[in-house]
């Protein structure tokens, strides 16, 4: 943490975690009117443009022509909309949000082991515990979709979603060894990197969209605008202010959240083992991050 949080801090993380929460329910909202190419293309293209247009005002501008930079760039822009946002939207066609909400917890147990592997962190002893407590809360998540591969969709879109977390932790890896920019121009870029790839995709596979009521329309205006554009914002506002490690704790908040929003609002019916999951996921979670979330309480 770079200094200690202060109470607007506390208060972004909040913030951060119930808007961030709503975005799975949002998806599903938006592809009532939508296929799931238009929803993560409006998503990415809308937020793009806003933080682009951000740029200039305080004054940064694009990197330059350092080609290690720009791969860095692409592959993240790639890994952080593209793939997963396309992924996510197909998934919760077939799924409940709150899954969607559930999959991307495991996000920070995925980036433990990938550290490990890629020599950024080791994994000792309790880390190790917190990833096997985590990672058996995801099996339990899926459930008995393992056994239905084949049978139905349903199990192909738990494993979408899981994608999407996966990608989004190799992200936050290459994220970590990305040479230094500005940390607005590295959230910017490769959501226009994501743009570009998604437009000409979604116009071959399901044409040009049009407005299909406010509800979905609405929807898709929130995931660009609020979900993706003004939190990245506020994202970049806190990591500056507080550090990376405090933004951790939005980790914990996300699915319940999600699970909260699904329930009420799209009066979803989640099995026990959505609840089980998130308590396993969690204090894996906790398990292995608990250096740190101790030092955040304590506020060093």
């Amino acid at each position: 943490m770079t200094d200690t949080a202060t109470r607007a801090d506390w208060l972004s993380i909040v913030i951060l975690a119930l808007v961030w929460g709503s975005a799975f329910m949002f998806m599903s909202v938006a592809l009532e009117g939508y296929g799931p190419i238009t929803v993560a293309t409006a998503r990415t293209t809308l937020a793009a443009l806003v933080l682009l247009s951000i740029m200039p005002m305080v004054g940064q501008k694009l990197p330059g022509k350092d080609p290690v930079l720009w791969g860095y760039i692409v592959v993240t822009g790639l890994l952080t909309t593209a793939i997963p946002f396309v992924l996510l939207s197909w998934g919760l066609q077939y799924v409940p949000s709150s899954f969607g909400g559930l999959a991307m917890s495991t996000i920070p147990l995925m980036v433990l082991v990938l550290a490990h592997v890629w020599g950024d962190e080791r994994i000792f002893a309790r880390r190790a515990a917190g990833v096997a407590i985590g990672f058996a809360g995801a099996l339990i998540l899926i459930g008995p979709g393992l056994f239905e591969l084949g049978q139905s969709t349903a199990p192909l879109a738990q494993l979408a979603c899981l994608a999407a977390a996966f990608c989004y932790s190799v992200s936050s890896i290459l994220t970590r060894r990305c040479p230094p920019v500005e940390p607005l121009t590295l959230a910017a870029v490769p959501l226009a990197i994501g743009s570009i790839v998604l437009i000409p995709l979604m116009l071959w596979f399901e044409g040009v969209p049009t407005w299909q009521g406010l509800r979905p329309g609405g929807a898709i205006l929130m995931l660009g605008l609020m979900q993706t554009a003004a939190m990245n914002l506020l994202r970049i506002q806190v990591i500056r202010s507080a550090g990376s490690v405090f933004m951790t704790l939005v980790n914990y908040q996300v699915p319940i959240w999600a699970m909260i929003y699904g329930t009420l609002l799209l009066g979803e019916d989640l099995p026990w083992r959505f609840y089980l999951a998130l308590v396993l996921i969690l204090c894996g979670l906790a398990l292995g991050q608990w250096r740190a979330l101790k030092g955040l309480l304590r506020g060093n």
